[in-house]
């Protein structure tokens, strides 16, 4: 019952808030056909993405994980005019889809996504001196969650905002007795969340339509873009 009324209300937030979106509809559907997992963020949290995007003045994001590219759409959409984006995704299966949808909605001049695993291709945007970013999106693979950090603190500078999907999963976060992978990694993000110094983060819990979950954000301190030097 819970469950139920939790896509009711997600579904009552999309069709009053974030209205209907041809791009985005068929990025869905594009995804669906070539047989990518309906992983996605919600409709209003992709909207909720793109707001944070905007209200923090991002003119470089950065995201792990691109799939089909529907959150990449909503994040490219906050951009301004000069904007430029880069998605990482590990499946260059996912990749080539993630980019035909961002063709289709007007965006691959501001979004590139580089295919290959994201801790790999982190660290080449180091080695190669890539601008620091001012908005980073997490959402892939939980157990690498505390490399990703590590990474994306290095591509930051004072007021980059970082924000990570999937960090409650379903509650199993507050299980001790838990050790999978994927909870372990959490586990070990957030407990290097909170021994950086110069981030300041919180996490937040919700449910909706893709279940009970929950992301956490940061932002980062000078402190800490010194401390990467």
């Amino acid at each position: 019952m819970a469950t139920e009324l939790w896509n009711t209300v997600d579904d009552y937030f999309s069709r009053e808030l974030v209205k209907s979106d041809a791009a985005l509809e068929a990025a869905l559907d594009a995804s669906a056909k070539a047989g990518l997992r309906a992983i996605s963020v919600a409709p209003n949290q992709g909207k909720f993405l793109h707001l944070l995007a905007k209200i923090h003045g991002a003119r470089r994001i950065l995201e792990i994980g691109t799939l089909g590219g529907y959150s990449a759409i909503w994040l490219a959409r906050a951009l301004p005019a000069d904007g430029a984006m880069v998605s990482l995704e590990a499946n260059p299966d996912y990749a080539d889809v993630a980019r035909a949808n961002l063709a289709a909605a007007g965006l691959s001049g501001k979004v590139s996504v580089l295919t290959g695993l994201a801790a790999e291709s982190l660290e080449e945007l180091i080695r190669s001196k890539t601008p620091p970013f001012d908005f980073i999106f997490i959402d892939a693979d939980k157990s690498s969650y505390p490399d990703y950090l590590r990474l994306t603190l290095q591509l930051s500078r004072p007021g980059t905002v970082i924000v990570a999907d999937n960090v409650v999963r379903s509650g199993r976060l507050g299980d001790p007795a838990n050790q999978e992978p994927d909870i372990v990694g959490i586990r070990s993000f957030f407990k290097m969340l909170a021994a950086t110094p110069g981030a300041d983060s919180t996490a937040v819990q919700t449910v909706g339509a893709k279940g009970w979950d929950g992301f956490s954000i940061t932002i980062v301190s000078a402190a800490q873009t010194e401390a990467n030097g």
